[in-house]
């Protein structure tokens, strides 16, 4: 069982998907986490992010584990400091490298084969990453109160930031930012997490 939850930054997917597959007894991955811990990673070693060759050499290496205990990047704990502002800025070059989208979906797909499935949350789960979920839903939200959330979860700059990177992500030629044709919009402007939980667990197949 694959869900793929996918939409731009302030829809509601992570916590959506976490609490799914909590209803559901899923194992969870946040793919986004896994771009910002190789952005993390190239920061961290003075990598150049815009450096496409570089930065694929780096993700290859790189031992990357998400889990509910958090982020892990060769073993050094990044939870926090993938979400710094730092990172968000870096994260775009890296997302649109074709060669890291490459390992990372690969570093994906395994993650659905050791967990036998689970519920997978990113930008281009439903149309790259697994287009056979059992599952796909894709979020939307107004870009106004998708800021308001990312303010409130993160801080002022990164709601900002948030319309460029969603902009960069739907234009970039590899795995753009877009809904699978089969995949479900859910509108979460006015529901409540549990309104939409609610929505996508009704899409599940008995």
């Amino acid at each position: 069982m694959v869900i793929a939850i996918d939409g731009p930054a302030g829809s509601g997917k992570s916590t959506v998907a976490r609490t799914v597959a909590e209803r559901l007894g899923l194992a969870h991955l946040d793919t986004g986490a896994m771009y910002r811990s190789v952005a993390f990673a190239a920061v961290a070693r003075n990598v150049d992010t815009t450096d496409l060759d570089a930065v694929a050499a780096l993700a290859r290496t790189l031992t990357i584990e998400v889990a509910a205990g958090g982020v892990f990047v060769d073993g050094v704990d990044a939870t926090d400091a993938i979400r710094t502002e730092a990172i968000t800025m870096a994260v775009t070059a890296v997302a649109s490298n074709p060669a890291v989208r490459e390992v990372m979906v690969a570093k994906q797909r395994a993650w659905i084969e050791q967990n036998d499935g689970g519920v997978l949350e990113g930008r281009d789960i439903g149309t790259v990453v697994c287009p056979d979920a059992a599952v796909k839903v894709y979020l939307i939200a107004d870009a106004e109160v998708r800021a308001q959330r990312r303010a409130a979860e993160q801080n002022e700059a990164v709601a900002v930031d948030m319309v460029r990177r969603d902009q960069a992500d739907s234009q970039r030629a590899v795995s753009p930012l877009m809904r699978a044709d089969d995949a479900a919009e859910i509108d979460t402007t006015h529901l409540s997490i549990e309104e939409v939980v609610d929505v996508v667990l009704g899409l599940v197949p008995a």
